[in-house]
């Protein structure tokens, strides 16, 4: 099914929830050979009350974008799913199904996840749309990841890794390596049309590529310290542009995906910059971790560093690297109060310096400034339906009340902490601050220095008497200029368990 989707160039979204459905019913048609095929429910009611002009910003962001801006907002939502299980080192299968119902959202009906995987020893295939958490950075204390947060609504892919470090033959243990390749889609063209009510730059049928290779040094059982890095890139291409009456059509021939996985300039029938200059949206990161993880497992402390770059100017040292997500991460498992806690600060004002020159016969010179993170000229950004699929901080689109698919908020300098733990018997806390300032982006500079000030204070109770039930109260607020003063509460309720 994939090579005959690549074959044709055929990319709707039809066909790939064809070929999910299809892995799907698959995996569930092998349920009564496999001794492994305990099928897991979730189901869970959700709803929230607030004041100011927006949901309060922890209410909404990093939720896989199952949350809404909009005041008084709530879903009822339903999963079944069948874990894989990588840790028997022979053919496993996963399959899930993720539906939401809900209210003063961007859709009233929401496929949240729809996906069938196989794995057989360390590698793994998955197809459809799943909800994915990057290891480096914590999902419930981390402001998120700079290429990809738990921010926006999964992307549906077919996506090959190896999930897991696999030590490199004849090193003695020292080195390891993961990674992964996927093609995907995006499915926002209608809410994309309906959000700039045909008028601003909005696209249709887009591609979506992604990449990504870690190393691992070290070896926990002789020294508590290991080292990791890592490069990850992600690309939209094909599709069409859409701008009042001007239309750029993108082709999506075999040469065009070649040109994506390699990144290179496009044929003679792209635009002239995409000639150029790099054909689709290509960004990416580097992330270099290190962690001390000693065998009594008392604590564990994990530094790490976040790079984003937009083009090969700042993928590279051609510039010097002043943007960042710098974080610090603690867990203390053993201490009920705090269990873990997070610091980050976060930097991305620089984007290569002010300046940008594209080289021509008479001024030859090349300035790759201006980088516009998150941006781009032809795509509406690194978002899916309103989100930024990046950091959240740096503001996603579905805040704009003009109509615009753009990140208005790219410089910026922060800092952000999370903290959670267990004071009490059945009941976990989890509070999260953050502290922006943003100038705008080099393109539209803010007036002033518009400031951001953001609380998440959040209470879950697992009470014994009812097995696999939890409850959980969140009070949220903002406060700055940036978007303004607002107060929130979520409630809600959550049962699961295996059939």
């Amino acid at each position: 099914m994939i090579l005959s989707l690549i074959k044709h160039n055929r990319y709707d979204l039809s066909r790939w929830i064809a070929m999910s459905m299809l892995l799907l019913a698959t995996a569930f048609s092998m349920r009564a050979s496999l001794p492994d095929s305990l099928l897991r429910y979730d189901a869970e009611i959700n709803v929230s009350f607030s004041s100011g002009e927006n949901t309060p910003f922890w209410l909404v962001n990093n939720r896989f974008g199952l949350s809404s801006i909009e005041k008084n907002n709530g879903y009822v939502r339903a999963g079944l799913f069948k874990d894989i299980r990588m840790e028997k080192k022979r053919f496993s299968w996963g399959a899930g199904v993720d539906l939401a119902a809900a209210w003063n959202f961007t859709s009233p009906f929401v496929v949240q996840q729809l996906y069938g995987e196989i794995s057989y020893w360390n590698g793994k295939l998955t197809i459809g749309s799943k909800e994915r958490t990057e290891l480096i950075n914590d999902p419930k204390l981390s402001s998120g990841n700079l290429l990809f947060s738990p921010n926006a609504r999964p992307i549906p892919q077919a996506r090959i890794e190896l999930p897991d470090y696999i030590e490199i033959p004849g090193l003695n243990k020292w080195f390891a390596i993961k990674g992964y390749f996927s093609f995907g889609m995006f499915t926002d063209d209608n809410w994309q049309r309906d959000f700039t009510v045909g008028k601003n730059k909005h696209t249709e049928n887009v591609l979506f590529h992604s990449k990504g290779g870690f190393i691992r040094v070290g070896d926990l059982n002789r020294f508590p310290v290991v080292g990791e890095a890592g490069l990850e890139m992600a690309a939209q291409f094909g599709g069409k542009s859409i701008s009042g009456d001007k239309v750029i059509n993108m082709p999506h021939s075999i040469k065009d995906w070649w040109h994506i996985i390699i990144p290179s300039g496009g044929g003679s029938d792209t635009p002239l910059g995409e000639q150029t200059n790099i054909y689709g949206n290509h960004v990416g990161e580097w992330v270099f971790t290190l962690s001390y993880l000693p065998q009594d497992k008392d604590i564990s402390v994990k530094a790490y560093y976040e790079h984003y770059f937009e083009d090969h100017s700042m993928m590279f040292f051609d510039y010097k690297w002043r943007d960042m997500l710098l974080g610090l991460q603690m867990t203390l498992p053993k201490n009920p109060v705090i269990k873990g806690f997070v610091y980050e600060y976060l930097y991305t004002k620089d984007q290569a310096a002010p300046v940008y020159w594209d080289h021509t016969p008479e001024i030859p010179e090349q300035v790759s400034g201006r980088d516009e993170y998150y941006n781009h000229g032809i795509y509406t950004g690194w978002q899916h339906w309103g989100m930024g699929i990046g950091n959240p901080l740096l503001i996603s689109p579905i805040y704009n009340r003009n109509g615009s698919i753009y990140f208005n908020h790219n410089r910026l300098e922060g800092h952000h902490l999370g903290i959670i733990g267990s004071p009490i018997p059945l009941v976990d806390y989890r509070i999260l601050l953050s502290y922006t300032k943003s100038w705008g982006t080099y393109n539209n500079p803010t007036s002033k220095v518009l400031k951001n000030f953001n609380t998440l204070f959040e209470a879950t109770i697992h009470p014994t008497c009812l097995k696999g039930w939890q409850g959980t109260l969140s009070i949220a607020t903002d406060g700055g200029s940036l978007l303004g003063p607002s107060f929130g509460v979520m409630f809600s309720i959550r049962k699961t368990g295996w059939l």
